[in-house]
């Protein structure tokens, strides 16, 4: 085949220039983002219950829904909270690659099952369900220099009429979301007391709001058929719906004595309000409405981010004076600034790689040729990604930067090995190449073999483990495989064309220093060697001491699963104490921002009351904080990293604010995987045992896990101590009062929990028309007793005659997961130890110290951790059987391939002691980088035993053969092997943004291919010898 490329040149350029081009016209298209799309699908519901509390929603609305969407097709697990705010929130989780529009339309059809089961006020409001992207790509805060003409109801609601749906309609943008106040309502303020005078109750008002604000349909005039020919056909149009304040005002209520009319304005105050009053934005102490924009799976981040920021500028162009919007978050910012990173690192890496290379050839001709072939593979490589729907990520450009260290390979061995055959056979460049390509083929093919039969097998891994894996694999696999073709094609063509030989050596002082130094390295191998064939048993044993150590850093290495990085923001949890109202945590707010003013590397906060992202809830006692930093460059001091700015704000908040609970935390790895960095899971009432003993317990086993070693900050945010009112209506008392049930009820409801109307119009938008009591007559429990409900006999009955205030402890909240109610708790791995020992301990612990009627389950990335420890054993085991057996059916033997495989340990020592003197746990990019050198290992063992076996077909000794084989492959070797360790060096000394990622995937290459050169180059031998030496004298003699 290469003979063919050597006389055929051209066509073997064609070939390489197509490749360039179908990766050049690819290259451009492809989307990036900092992780392929490996956050797992969610789909959201929602359902509306005002006036319920929690417990009542969790009954009536959370179980029957969940009771049908449970086991839907290809769910994960499913998670959901019951508001006293009125609102239920379930989100299911679905395995990763699951099409998420065939998964929506799946769990809309088993939430139709349950409607039927659900309140009627609850599908009155409606139940939704739609597709939910969990990863907020840019934050938008819109604030005003006029605080009183322009409050915080309007610069939400302008943010909700003129910036959502512009931003909604952008490539990219799978959904936005506002938090502060909510959007316009019509709010009817009813005064009880004038009600009661009138003989009114909540039920005539909502009644003459209903009969007098409706949209009609009037008809036409003039349309056919008609009694005779008209020449115009007119629509006729009637006021149906209201739209102002004023209409509303002059609602009938009912014509009173003498024609006098009795107006909505004469019973209630009429205002164009908020539909909830739940929670408040601030960006640095500064009122604001804040914009939430989440990215479509599979859209280039980088490229949606950048039309929301021109969106955003075109629009602040036509915005009220005053007024202002500016992107707040942009997490995109760490994408960038990390791909950014990793461009770099490619280029030190092919600088790196072209410098070893000419420091071994000490030729630029012979430096060309590998040079010319890395962008032949890197670039075709785009291609493929392309095909196989892979974007520029961090995992593809971490297997591209390692290519390059693989792909020059097999170049380099085509190069040296006609060098070779030119000095020292004095053959001419094309009869050299044609020599040394009948030499090296077979090795060339095995050693791409051998790195496909590595990675491709782990490309068909499932879950979020399985993806990464696949984006590194993959791209890894197709550059070899362009290498291969290359090595077979385009080198020995440009070897026969541009190689010449050497008349002398060079007088250039480095390569007479380094010709010096590799001559004793190569004398001092050769006797090493030799040392060691002699030694045979003592080598062996000594590798069987590697092997157990190998098996015991296994076994003692932490694991984890993705490092946390520094994402240029993260998240304050806030918690009054319980029923705290809305003021009081804005107040606490407040005071937080002020402690983040005064911390070097903090650029601005957006603090958001009465939200609590961990729960996913409105609750009025909590606050959730973006904090967002200065860029990387600017905290090139220890002192404003994130860990340490993070540690400052927990160390100042728990000593200046006593009156709440706050804690900073990460942002998870894997954005829209969780909530905050660490740890995730849920304590589960299995046993029905109520709110209060699932607090104690989740509570009990969060003060004991913080007494754990490997464990911090383990809390709960479960809290059935919420101060409540437990209402006892007597019911025999209002039969005997002529009373309904059902209006004593909807009194309640419609006076303290708002009721809901109809909508009306405004600025083409549908909003809602609500009534509820004026706030002076709701402040108080007292004010309760007095409100009236009218019985049959048309007289005014006070709640007082027949009800009785019990205070009890209850909840805000109720969360669910997997359908039993759970206290969510969260944590992190202490100083020393990896997410692995942490959640080990966390386990352990609930299994020991929780009841039987409990359960334990995890949640988010650390179900993620947990699903990925039982697939890395069976990724290595596999790769190792693939590999041998690629290497038994090219070698026709199977000796021969296990002197390959006994490489592999080595190089795998060499990583687990980096990471002991590191103190690096095993991670997923530690392990890739296992996988990998299993490969890279086997590939510098196959050189030597390709050779060997040779020889040894050559008639030579076994010892012999061992030892020519050593030193004739010396120099390759640690040309490509060194090659590749400096090509990782870019890697091990990263800094800045994404830095722990690279660093714990160059740790690991680097150390394993160092001990693979330094140990393995020197035992493979025996190796080879060992089996050799038992296949000639067992094996074979059998079959004669």
């Amino acid at each position: 085949m290469s003979k063919f490329f050597i006389n055929r040149p051209i066509f073997a350029f064609v070939i390489s220039l197509l490749i360039i081009l179908a990766g050049a016209v690819t290259l451009f298209g492809l989307p990036i983002s900092l992780y392929p799309d490996i956050t797992p699908p969610t789909v959201q519901v929602t359902a509306y219950y005002p006036g319920a509390n929690a417990e009542v929603i969790s009954q009536t609305v959370a179980a029957p829904i969940e009771d049908k969407v449970n086991g839907v097709e290809n769910m994960l697990y499913m998670t959901s909270t019951s508001s006293s705010a009125g609102v239920y929130t379930l989100t299911v989780t679905f395995e990763v690659g699951t099409d998420i529009d065939m998964a929506t339309v799946l769990v809309q059809n088993r939430v139709n099952q349950a409607t039927s089961s659900l309140p009627n006020e609850v599908t009155r409001m409606g139940v939704v369900t739609e597709k939910k992207s969990s990863s907020i790509l840019v934050m938008v805060g819109l604030t005003s220099d006029n605080p009183e003409l322009y409050n915080n109801v309007y610069l939400s609601n302008y943010a909700t009429l003129n910036i959502v749906d512009e931003l909604k309609r952008i490539e990219g943008v799978g959904s936005v979301t506002t938090f502060g106040a909510d959007v316009y309502s019509m709010r009817m303020w009813l005064d009880p007391e004038v009600l009661r005078i009138r003989n009114l109750t909540p039920n005539d008002v909502l009644a003459a709001i209903q009969e007098q604000n409706i949209q009609v349909s009037a008809g036409k005039v003039g349309e056919l058929p008609t009694s005779h020919s008209e020449a115009f056909q007119y629509t006729l149009d009637v006021k149906g719906r209201l739209t102002s304040v004023e209409e509303f005002e002059n609602i009938i209520i009912r014509y009173a004595d003498g024609g006098k009319v009795l107006r909505l304005k004469d019973v209630a105050t009429i205002e164009l309000g908020s539909k909830t009053y739940t929670t408040d934005s601030k960006i640095n102490h500064q009122q604001s409405a804040s914009i939430c924009v989440y990215q479509l799976p599979g859209s280039n981040s980088l490229q949606v981010a950048a039309d929301v920021h021109a969106k955003i500028e075109e629009l602040s162009k036509n915005m009220p004076e005053g007024v202002h919007a500016d992107v707040t978050l942009d997490t995109t910012k760490f994408i960038e600034v990390s791909i950014k990173e990793v461009y770099h690192t490619l280029f030190e890496a092919f600088v790196l790689v072209i410098i070893v290379i000419l420091l071994f050839l000490q030729d630029f001709r012979s430096t060309l040729i590998p040079a010319l072939t890395i962008p032949v593979s890197l670039i075709g490589t785009f291609a493929v990604m392309s095909i196989m729907g892979f974007s520029i990520n961090t995992l593809t450009l971490f297997g591209l930067i390692l290519a390059i260290g693989i792909v020059v390979d097999d170049a380099i061995l085509v190069v040296e090995n006609t060098a070779r055959h030119m000095e020292e056979n004095h053959l001419s460049p094309r009869e050299a190449t044609i020599k040394a390509m009948e030499e090296i083929t077979g090795p060339i093919i095995g050693t791409v073999l051998v790195l496909l039969a590595v990675f491709v097998p782990t490309a068909f891994m499932g879950g979020i483990t399985g993806e990464m894996y696949k984006q590194f694999a993959v791209t890894i696999a197709v550059s070899t495989a362009f290498s291969g073709l290359n090595a077979l094609t385009l080198s020995p063509a440009l070897c026969s064309l541009i190689l010449k030989p050497k008349t002398s050596q060079s007088n250039f002082f480095v390569y007479k220093y380094f010709n010096k130094a590799f001559d004793k390295l190569q004398g001092g191998y050769t006797s090493v060697i030799k040392t060691f064939l002699r030694k045979s048993g003592v080598i062996l044993a000594t590798f069987l001491v590697l092997l157990a150590l190998v098996a015991f850093g296994f076994k003692k290495l932490p694991s984890a699963f993705i490092p946390t990085e520094d994402q240029g923001y993260f998240m304050i949890s806030c918690q009054l104490q319980d029923g705290a109202s809305l003021s009081e945590t804005m107040d606490v707010m407040d005071r937080a921002v002020s402690i983040l003013d005064s911390i070097p590397g903090v650029k601005s906060s957006v603090a958001i009351s009465g939200m609590s992202m961990a729960e996913g809830a409105q609750i009025s006692s909590k606050g959730t904080m973006f904090v967002i930093l200065d860029d990387w460059e600017e905290r090139t001091d220890q002192a404003q990293s994130i860990g340490a700015i993070i540690q400052r704000f927990n160390k100042e908040a728990s000593a200046t604010i006593e009156d709440a609970v706050l804690y900073a935390f990460p942002m998870p790895a894997i954005q829209g995987l969780g909530t905050s960095g660490g740890f995730e899971c849920y304590v589960q009432d299995k046993g029905s045992l109520g709110v209060l003993e699932l607090q104690r317990t989740a509570e009990d086993l969060a003060a004991q896990a913080n007494l754990q070693a490997p464990l911090k900050q383990v809390r709960s945010s479960f809290k059935a101590t919420v101060p409540q009112v437990f209402l006892h209506i007597d019911r025999e008392q209002v039969k005997q009062y002529k009373l309904a049930i059902n209006d004593v009820f909807s009194t309640l409801s419609a006076y303290l929990g708002s009721s809901y109307a109809n909508d009306f119009v405004l600025f083409g938008k549908v909003y809602q028309v609500k009534i509820q009591a004026e706030s002076q007559d709701r402040s108080v429990i007292e004010d309760v007793l007095k409100l009236s409900v009218r019985n049959k006999e048309g007289k005014m009955v006070p709640m007082g005659a027949f009800t009785t205030i019990e205070h009890r402890l209850g909840t805000e909240v109720i969360a669910r997961y997997n359908m039993y109610p759970a206290a969510y708790v969260s944590g992190d791995a202490a100083a020393g130890y990896s997410s692995g020992q942490a959640q080990a301990a966390m386990a352990q612990l609930a299994q020991e110290s929780m009841p039987n009627s409990f359960g334990f389950e995890w949640t988010s990335m650390a179900y993620q951790e947990q699903q990925a420890g039982s697939s890395t054993v069976i990724i290595f085991a596999l790769a190792l059987v693939v590999v041998l057996m690629v290497l038994a059916a090219q070698y026709e033997s199977v000796t021969s391939p296990m002197a390959v495989i006994m490489a592999v340990p080595v190089a795998l020592l060499g990583i687990i002691i980096a990471c002991f003197i590191s103190g690096r746990p095993m991670d997923i990019y530690t392990q890739i980088g296992m996988v990998l050198m299993i490969a890279l290992s086997a590939k510098n063992a196959i050189l030597i035993v390709e050779f060997a076996r040779d020889y040894r077909k050559e008639g030579k000794s076994i010892y012999d053969s061992c030892v020519e084989a050593g030193q004739v492959r010396l120099r390759p070797i640690l040309m490509t092997s060194f090659a590749f360790i400096l090509g990782v060096v870019p890697l091990v000394t990263a800094t800045g943004a994404g830095a722990e990622s690279r660093v714990s995937l160059g740790l690991s290459v680097f150390a394993g291919m160092l001990m693979s050169t330094i140990v393995g180059t020197l035992i493979i031998p025996n190796f080879y010898k060992f089996w050799q030496t038992i296949q000639e004298k067992y094996l074979e003699r059998k079959k004669d």
